[in-house]
């Protein structure tokens, strides 16, 4: 595989990667503290996904929304314009409950699979 292709199949295997993780990855952050977009995609990329940005984040935030997860509010801001900042809620806490046991068990089988064992 040429280098320039090995790069796109590594970023598309990132993508999709982050695709499955980012909606538990925003309930997590969220049920810290409200948080809004931009703030969101800089502490997801500092803690290392780096393919998480505002373009990714939005539109996973919009989805949160309406699925009744997270709930969005306006906060006046001195520096400009308003910021939507988004909350979680009670259902948002019990998906991510449930989302990060599924996370977990996935973790767990993929390292077994990895490691070539059959431990259990």
């Amino acid at each position: 595989m040429s280098p320039s292709l090995s790069g796109v199949v590594d970023a598309d295997r990132s993508s999709q990667l982050l695709k499955g993780v980012l909606d538990m990855c925003l309930l997590a952050l969220l049920s810290d503290e409200p948080g809004y977009g931009y703030e969101l995609a800089r502490t997801l990329t500092r803690q290392g996904l780096e393919l998480a940005n505002e373009g990714t984040i939005y539109p996973a935030l919009s989805r949160l929304q309406r699925r009744g997860l997270v709930e969005g509010y306006l906060v006046e801001s001195p520096e400009g314009p308003a910021r939507k900042y988004y909350r979680i809620t009670p259902k948002g806490r019990s998906a991510l409950g449930s989302w990060v046991s599924e996370w977990e068990r996935l973790v767990e089988a993929t390292g077994r699979i990895l490691r070539g064992g059959d431990d259990g």
